[in-house]
């Protein structure tokens, strides 16, 4: 497998991901990056890896952050991915995982509360790489995020992820 056939698996891991949450989340690409793989004499291999990543717009209430994570980490396990560390912080939450291929997945709670997906493939042979290919789904009003431009914080509104539920 090359770099470019790695970014779209990473891609493709990031849509069935976002695919698993319901009511479905709104998202913004991140710039894709690659690194040159080395050797343990930090030597250039031939080979490289990509990182895809996605900013989630929509605002999720502090009290449906954890629901959030419980539903990403159960489609993970579902999924056959090894669970590898989870960071169950109050403010700044994390999920790590391994797809069966070796692709590392990461879900993490950021400053208010933004959710950023993100997979970095395994050592692949070196290619161009292209930017993803499927649309982010937030409205006119938000760039595609390539790095350079401010990333807006989250800021649509969902009636269920941005809700407060009531305590009585």
């Amino acid at each position: 497998m090359n770099m470019q056939q790695g970014a779209e698996k990473a891609d493709a891991i990031l849509q069935n991901t976002l695919a698993g949450i319901t009511p479905g989340l709104r998202w913004v690409h991140e710039a894709s990056e690659d690194i040159g793989c080395s050797d343990w004499k930090n030597a250039g291999t031939g080979t490289g890896s990509v990182i895809r990543g996605i900013m989630i717009m929509t605002v999720v209430s502090p009290e449906r952050r954890g629901a959030l994570l419980g539903v990403v980490e159960r489609n993970w396990t579902a999924s056959a991915y090894k669970i590898t560390r989870v960071n169950r912080s109050k403010e700044l939450p994390s999920i790590t995982a391994f797809t069966p291929g070796g692709f590392q997945v990461h879900v993490a709670v950021g400053g208010e509360g933004q959710f950023r997906f993100s997979v970095t493939t395994p050592c692949l042979t070196d290619s161009p790489v292209q930017k993803p290919t499927t649309p982010s789904n937030v409205d006119t009003n938000t760039p595609a995020y390539e790095g350079g431009k401010p990333l807006p914080r989250p800021y649509i509104h969902d009636d269920f992820w941005s809700a407060t539920p009531t305590r009585t």
